[in-house]
This record gives C-alpha cells, structure tokens and sequence, in this order.
C-alpha cells in the first residue's frame, strides 16, 4: 500500500483529519519563511499522541535541532541542505534522516545512499523562490525512468488530489508528500482535500 505524508500540519483541524485518513506521516516545518511553520511548542501540541512525525528543516545549526528535539518527540529529520551536513545531523541527534532532493535533470537523483535513511524527491524551487520546497511545483517525472533508489523515498512536489494517483503510476513511487496540494488558501490545510489525497493515493498502482 502507498504510504502518505501530510506535511506543513499547523493546526489541529489538520491533524485530525490527517490522523482519520491513516496518514503514515504527520509533518511539522521549522523554517520560519514558510506560511506552514510552527513554533516547537506549538508542533508539540499537535504532535502529542501521533506515532510518526517527521521535522521538516532548512540548513538548520545543532542548536535549531536541539531545540525542536528537546520539545517534539520527531522520528524523522527532513532535511534541505548538503549530504555532508545531513549526515552530521543524523550522527549528532541519533534521528533517522532524509535528506531533499529537488531536480531539475535525471543528474540530480542521489546515485548511493549516503549516510541518510531516505530521499525526499521533489522539484528544485522556481527562480527567485524564498522557500526550497511547498512551492507547488511539479517536476517531468518521467527523469525517474530507469532511477534506482538506492534508499526509500517520497515523491513530493505539485501533488494534489487529482494527480496523485498518476504520478505513483509514472513513477512507481511507494510514498507521497503533500503540503500545499491539500491547502484551500496559503499555508491552510483543507480537511476534506487531506481526505480525498489519502483516498486517491491509497488506490493507486504503482507502474500500472
């Protein structure tokens, strides 16, 4: 079965909904220039009684880390910034990691692991974007064509209800990430668009 991420949760008609579509993932954004952030005691809040959250991070400092660590119980470190820096991260707190990955060309795919426990793949952000991701951006997925994964990863970018289940099919990919696809204004999640992407989703067939 596909597994869902619902990520840039920040309120808790969000997590509600995320929870009663059997999301895998709940996901929390740390970086202060995204509409989705969260404060750690407000991500502390919505994270309490959820199993799996994943802490979305750009470039962030050991100190940053630490802080959101001390006070959200995460099981996953989303990460947007070099193999070499997310592989310090992940020794440093001991938190599975994933390191982004945004494409423009089929050079862009991770060719070896690393040492991260899986990819978040998604487009490389438009000309003068703020933000490295949650840009509603599509990439060509065909570039995964003949791609060997060598770790467990997401598709991200672009993804909406209406596409979901077509891009797991072009792609073959076993998980999805979605924030502003299931959004009915900037950085407000929608429950009933959380629904119908989980429900589109979990019917799709990888490759068919």
């Amino acid at each position: 079965m596909i597994r869902v991420k619902i990520c840039g949760i920040n309120d808790r008609a969000a997590r509600d909904a995320a929870l009663a579509a059997g999301a895998d993932w709940l996901g929390f954004v740390f970086f202060p220039a995204s509409p989705r952030a969260v404060t750690p005691v407000r991500a502390a809040e919505l994270a309490a009684g959820v199993r799996s959250c994943v802490g979305l991070f750009v470039a962030p400092t050991d100190d940053e880390v630490a802080a959101v660590l001390a006070a959200v119980p995460l099981n996953v470190l989303q990460i947007y910034d070099e193999p070499d820096r997310c592989a310090a991260l992940r020794a440093r707190f001991g938190v599975p990691v994933w390191r982004a990955v945004g494409l423009t060309t089929a050079a862009d795919l991770p060719a070896t692991a690393g040492a991260v426990d899986g990819f978040v793949i998604e487009a490389g952000p438009p000309e003068g974007a703020t933000r490295p991701g949650g840009n509603a951006v599509a990439f060509d997925w065909s570039i995964l064509r003949g791609w060997r994964a060598p770790l467990p990863w997401l598709l991200a970018g672009g993804l909406t209800p209406d596409n979901v289940a077509a891009a797991i099919r072009a792609t073959a990919a076993q998980a999805v990430d979605v924030s502003s696809g299931v959004e009915r204004a900037r950085g407000k999640k929608d429950p009933d668009l959380i629904r119908a992407f989980a429900a589109a989703a979990r019917v799709a067939a990888p490759g068919s």
